[in-house]
């Protein structure tokens, strides 16, 4: 099975990332590591999983209303399909779910990951003008539209911001939503001030809607 999901290498270095809720910073330092050059397509998603569960269908659209679970799941099967190493262990009568760190196969980005890849070495919210890299409230006619389609950001990687959000691997904050998941980038349907590479929100890792997606991480060797 030739299935065709193409990385960008991004070179290691530091984030600050902010918190809105909580009002805190912190830093984290970023290894070397691979991120999908676009979310995470129809066709991709379909020869991987078999399975079409976009509300909005076409073959190279954002695969959407997909769970944080069913992202998972799709990192370790297309591992499995590229004789690489699953880094989830997945107990499904618990749902619990554990990164196996030293692996070579496909996982989620981090929540650090995906901002410093997002922002792509700019201090910027946006990397651009917004009406160039998203399709967002303003240009998005309510529905999600073919990746690539809008300008890459300055590590090559396309619709950071707008058309779905992306899953990405943290816990948001355990204390208070328990098993919440952090999804980041704004959708279709967001207005410009929802689409940020700051901007952070989260949901219990078994939601799905029309507006969130997917796109897979693996570390450099």
């Amino acid at each position: 099975m030739n299935i065709k999901v193409q990385m960008i290498s991004i070179l290691g270095g530091e984030i600050t990332l902010r918190d809105d809720r909580k009002k805190t910073t912190w830093s984290e330092s970023i290894k070397p590591f691979e991120l999908s050059k676009t979310l995470i397509t129809q066709t991709q998603y379909l020869q991987v999983t078999s399975k079409t569960p976009s509300t909005f269908t076409g073959d190279n659209k954002p695969v959407e209303s997909v769970s944080w679970f069913d992202a998972i799941m799709f990192c370790n099967t297309l591992s499995q399909i590229e004789n690489l190493q699953p880094c989830y262990l997945i107990q499904p009568e618990s749902q619990n779910i554990t990164l196996i760190e030293l692996t070579n196969g496909y996982r989620l980005p981090t929540d650090a990951q995906w901002e410093y890849a997002c922002r792509a070495n700019s201090n910027a919210v946006q990397y651009a003008d917004i009406n160039d890299i998203a399709f967002y409230e303003k240009n998005s006619k309510n529905t999600t539209h073919d990746v690539a389609l809008k300008a890459p950001n300055d590590f090559g990687l396309f619709d950071m911001l707008g058309n779905v959000w992306e899953w990405c691997w943290d816990l948001y904050d355990p204390q208070v939503y328990g098993s919440y998941r952090i999804f980041r980038g704004g959708g279709f349907s967001d207005q410009s001030r929802g689409c940020l590479a700051s901007n952070r929100r989260r949901s219990h890792p078994t939601f799905k809607v029309d507006d969130l997606g997917f796109r897979v991480a693996k570390m450099k060797n």
